[in-house]
């Protein structure tokens, strides 16, 4: 079987399956000429839509799980730039073989090459005979000097002026000087030969999995003033929003670019708690940050893009003939508190699973649903590391302290309460195997109340050495 198009005034063969391999036909040859030779062939025509859309797809998928960088190589290959990215599969061995397996469960075939160019690389997979091959670094004019000319990527009718003088291998144009190549052959062929040695950058132009929405003016006349730029930035939302609608997608970061007349650009960006297309919500926003904008001589072009947005679909509103209380939504509250203290300032406390107390807490986001709290005191703030306390005069082994110094204070203890036993997480650390903390809550003459413990319960040595800490404060 093969597969055919169209190619100018004739039809050619552009597939053929390994039996019609077997009897001489390839890929290139005039449809005419291989039923001439096979009497019993097989034609169908070639689908090239549902090719780029197989190579397309596949792209998509390198992208997402193999490299942030490739590309469709037309018509049946794609580029993939792997560099930093191999050792996250093992190697680059082990990288081709996973994406060999991964194409052979795909129904493909495939010859994968790593080289330091993309010419190199291609002229490897399709003429150098090995499913995987390796290119050492700056290894490449000698790898590919005995392929024949067709690796390089150049015309058909450059390979036909090539033969007829007698150039058959790339390393036949090694020893040209440039200008008899070029006019003889073009200079695109020169072209191609540079990028193949390296001589020459040839980019990849990725594709890209999702095009962030964006919205831009071009101003008639420079702008410098707070209203102005105020008043376009309202603008550019009202058209964010509408491209928002469409996708059905909510904006968790935007990025403002303000192109100044001077060809300096200044970028200012806002995240919000969580997805939203409310306009005016994110003009005030960025109505709060307009001041470090430096306009200098006037803007001519803002562009505002959301680079991180997430689905964001109807929610159904309950009836209000139901007496249920609903919870206020405080997720704009939490965008406008953090454009002022910054996003680091506003966080929730929550749970976890652990005795002993500085484990027991961790930091989360503002909107985010808390989890289970401990049902006994606990002071309202916690150091992050305990301080270590002197002076301190305590009865052994259940009592508080009656006297303490911290940080070069003393302080007289009125009251007392514990202790509380709280033990080490031998699971975690091998030196808490048998450590003991008991816990006080103490009131001081000054109205202080303060949350101490005692390393070690004041009988067995192993349990701590019986020094004293400050660990939280109450009130």
């Amino acid at each position: 079987m093969v597969l055919i198009a169209r190619s100018g005034q004739r039809d050619v063969v552009t597939a053929t399956c390994p039996a019609a391999l077997e009897l001489g036909l390839r890929p290139g040859m005039a449809a005419a000429h291989a039923r001439a030779l096979v009497s019993d062939l097989d034609v169908h025509d070639a689908d090239r839509a549902a090719d780029a859309a197989w190579l397309e797809r596949l792209s998509l998928h390198a992208v997402r799980h193999w490299t942030p960088t490739a590309s469709t190589c037309d018509p049946d290959g794609l580029w993939l730039d792997v560099t930093g990215t191999t050792h996250l599969f093992g190697g680059e061995a082990r990288f081709c073989r996973r994406v060999l397996r991964f194409l052979q469960r795909l129904g493909f075939t495939a010859s994968i090459a790593i080289a330091g160019t993309p010419g190199a690389a291609h002229a490897l997979a399709r003429f150098g005979g090995h499913a995987v091959t390796l290119l050492p670094p700056r290894a490449e004019a000698l790898a590919i000097a005995d392929l024949p000319l067709a690796a390089l990527r150049i015309p058909a009718d450059t390979l036909a002026t090539a033969s007829r003088f007698g150039l058959e291998r790339i390393a036949d144009l090694y020893a040209m000087p440039r200008g008899p190549l070029a006019k003889r052959l073009g200079l695109k062929t020169v072209e191609r030969l540079d990028q193949a040695r390296g001589l020459v950058a040839e980019p990849i132009v990725p594709v890209v999995p999702f095009e962030a929405p964006r919205a831009e003016r071009r101003l008639l006349e420079p702008i410098v003033t707070a209203e102005a730029i105020n008043q376009v930035i309202v603008d550019l939302l009202a058209d964010l929003v509408h491209d928002l609608q469409g996708r059905r997608l909510g904006l968790r970061t935007a990025v403002l670019t303000c192109q100044r007349v001077d060809g300096l650009a200044q970028r200012m960006a806002v995240g919000t708690a969580r997805a939203t297309r409310d306009a005016r919500h994110l003009a005030r926003m960025f109505a709060m940050r307009v001041e470090r904008i430096d306009p200098g001589l006037g803007i001519e072009k803002m562009q505002l893009a959301a680079p991180r947005v997430e689905d964001l679909q109807p929610v159904a509103i309950a009836s209000g003939l139901l007496d249920i209380a609903h919870a206020p939504d405080i997720a704009p509250l939490v965008d406008q508190l953090a454009g002022r203290a910054g996003d680091a300032a506003l966080f929730r406390v929550s749970a976890v699973e652990s005795d002993v107390p500085e484990r027991a807490v961790r930091r989360t986001a503002p909107l985010a649903t808390t989890s289970g709290w401990p049902a006994w005191r606990r002071p309202v703030r916690l150091l992050q590391r305990p301080e270590s306390l002197t002076s301190v005069v305590a009865l052994l082994p259940d009592h508080a302290p009656r006297r303490f110094s911290w940080r070069g204070t003393a302080y007289r203890v009125t009251a007392g309460e514990g202790p509380e036993r709280v033990h080490g997480e031998w699971w975690s650390s091998a030196s808490e195997m048998w450590a003991v903390r008991d816990y006080f809550m103490v009131e001081t003459a000054g109205g202080e109340r303060f949350w101490l413990f005692r390393r070690g319960d004041g009988i067995d040595a192993p349990t701590g050495d019986l020094s004293w800490y400050l660990h939280g404060v109450f009130g």
